[in-house]
């Protein structure tokens, strides 16, 4: 099957809420934040039966989709946002950061594997495996940074003092940590690549940012906050 052909059939799914397994997705979504090597054996055993690793279940995107709308009411909120506000950062998260980023991000990691990486020059890394990886990365740091962060924002982060600037940087810390622990387990889970190692060694790098930006005195959940705020404005 070509891949306009499942593009075409995934996207003809995204009309069948009925077709749609949630329940398998909703176990997924669980499995990223405790055991999410589980996650990628059923990618596996999609490609022996189906002769692909991307999903053709649109259940999880929707999932995903849907906690990215519900969360621009909670950044609202936070940020005392009017309606035309409120709809002028949902537009941005929706079109710019969920899937301008998103498919950004995938392309740029399908090309590097598939023109690095590669051992077997007979098969290929499938775009739309780049993009389930990413979408099953970025679910931990959306539930940190969109959901939890924000219920705890105004009470603990919201301060110019070391302990806020802790704990709003940490969270950011442990939201960058699981997307690249489960970006590199989706390629390290396809056998016609090697060195998938090399996407854990910017975690050092990430290390060392995280504890400059305390020692400058940066937090950066307050300047994504503030960046997020003359967005909508």
């Amino acid at each position: 099957m070509g891949a306009a052909t499942k593009c075409y059939k995934y996207l003809r799914k995204l009309l069948k809420f009925e077709q749609m397994d949630f329940e398998f997705a909703l176990w997924q979504i669980i499995f990223l934040f405790v055991a999410p090597q589980k996650v990628y054996r059923n990618f596996k055993n999609r490609k022996q039966t189906k002769s692909q690793f991307a999903r053709d279940d649109p259940a999880f995107f929707v999932l995903l989709t849907c906690c990215y709308s519900l969360s621009t009411v909670g950044f609202a909120i936070v940020l005392g946002l009017e309606l035309v506000q409120y709809i002028k950062l949902l537009f941005y998260m929706m079109f710019v950061e969920y899937l301008g980023v998103g498919f950004l991000i995938a392309t740029i990691f399908w090309f590097i594997t598939n023109r690095y990486l590669r051992i077997d020059k007979t098969q290929d890394v499938e775009w739309g495996y780049a993009f389930d990886i990413h979408m099953n990365a970025v679910f931990p740091p959306l539930i940190i940074l969109h959901i939890l962060q924000l219920f705890l924002y105004n009470a603990l982060i919201n301060n110019d003092t070391f302990s806020a600037r802790f704990f709003g940087n940490t969270l950011w810390l442990i939201a960058i940590i699981y997307y690249i622990y489960i970006t590199f387990l989706g390629y390290a889970s396809v056998e016609i690549l090697h060195k998938t190692h090399l996407i854990l060694s910017t975690l050092p790098i990430i290390l060392l940012t995280y504890i400059t930006t305390l020692c400058a005195g940066i937090n950066v959940s307050y300047l994504v906050m503030e960046f997020y705020f003359y967005r909508a404005i």
